[in-house]
């Protein structure tokens, strides 16, 4: 695994951060709301994964989505 998350290969993504359906359909949804790229989509992942890591989880729930999301909403604003 890379030393940090930020570093993840497309590979590393797929494999560490897997979300669940309501999580999957939450990102869609946000996704086509505020016109995200995939590469944006990858980017949330990496950070719903550290959201995880630091909540001492080893999946990533709907809540670490969610969070991330924000980060990426208040990263906009401020550009």
């Amino acid at each position: 695994m890379a030393p940090f998350n930020a570093r993840m290969s497309d590979g590393e993504i797929k494999r560490y951060c897997e979300i669940d359906r309501e999580s999957q359909k939450l990102m869609e949804m946000v996704m086509e709301k505020l016109g995200l790229s995939a590469r944006a989509y990858k980017r949330i992942l990496k950070v719903a994964r550290t959201i995880a890591d630091l909540d001492g989880r080893a999946s990533i729930q709907t809540s670490h989505v969610a969070e991330a999301i924000q980060c990426r909403s208040l990263d906009r604003k401020l550009v």
